[in-house]
C-alpha cells in the first residue's frame, strides 16, 4: 500500500487525508443518525400521558428534552402547553430548527469533501502531466520520470473519484434521512398539540 502512494506523489497525501475525515464522519453521522435515537417510538404517547396525568413540571420537562431530538420538540411544546395554539406551534417551529441545525452537523464538511475529491485528484494529474513534460529533455526522455508522472495522474485520478463517489452518496442518504426526521418531528409535535388543544375545547 506504501508502494502506491510513493507512486502516486505527494498530491495523493492530501486525498488521504480527506478518506480519513470523511470516514470518519459517515462513521459517526451513521451512529449518531439512528430512528430509534432520533424519533424514540413511544415517546409522543408517553408526553400524552404525562400531560393527561398533570405531571408535567419542570423536572420531567427537562429530562424529557435531553432525552433525544424528539423530547427536544415535545418539551418545547409542553413548556408552551397553556399559552395559544399559534403560540404553541411557534414554539414548535423554533425548537425544531435548532434540532434541524443539530441533526445537519457535519454534513457540509462531507459535501465539501465529496465536491472537492475528484478536483483534489485532477490537481494530481496536472501535477503528473508536468512530471511527464518535465522528463523531456534535448536528449530524449528520461524513463522513470515518465512513468512517475503517468503513475502520479493516474493514482491521484482513481482516488479522488474513489473518495468522491461513497462520500456523495452517504452525504445524500443522510440528507433526505434529516429531512424526514425533522418532517416527522413536525407531525408528531402537531398531533401533541391538536391533542392539548381538542381536549381545551
Amino acid at each position: 500500500m506504501l508502494a502506491i502512494f510513493q507512486a502516486a506523489g505527494w498530491p495523493i497525501w492530501l486525498l488521504l487525508i480527506a478518506s480519513i475525515v470523511a470516514t470518519a464522519l459517515i462513521i459517526e453521522r451513521l451512529l449518531y443518525l439512528r430512528r430509534s435515537k432520533i424519533l424514540p417510538k413511544k415517546l409522543l404517547d408517553e408526553v400524552v400521558q404525562v400531560y393527561r396525568g398533570g405531571k408535567a413540571d419542570i423536572g420531567v420537562i427537562d429530562k424529557l428534552e435531553k432525552s433525544s431530538p424528539l423530547g427536544v420538540v415535545l418539551s418545547a411544546a409542553l413548556r408552551n402547553v397553556d399559552a395559544p395554539r399559534e403560540v404553541m406551534k411557534e414554539s414548535i417551529e423554533e425548537a425544531g430548527s435548532g434540532v434541524a441545525h443539530t441533526l445537519e452537523r457535519f454534513l457540509t464538511t462531507l459535501g465539501t469533501i465529496a465536491t472537492l475529491a475528484p478536483l483534489m485528484g485532477l490537481f494530481g494529474t496536472v501535477v503528473g502531466m508536468i512530471e511527464i513534460f518535465g522528463s523531456q529533455n534535448a536528449t530524449g526522455s528520461n524513463p522513470a520520470q515518465l512513468a512517475h508522472g503517468i503513475s502520479v495522474a493516474l493514482y491521484n485520478t482513481g482516488f479522488g473519484l474513489a473518495i468522491a463517489m461513497p462520500t456523495l452518496v452517504f452525504y445524500r442518504h443522510f440528507r433526505a434521512l434529516v429531512d424526514s426526521f425533522v418532517i416527522e418531528m413536525e407531525q408528531q409535535a402537531v398531533k401533541f398539540v391538536d391533542i392539548v388543544h381538542s381536549k381545551r375545547k
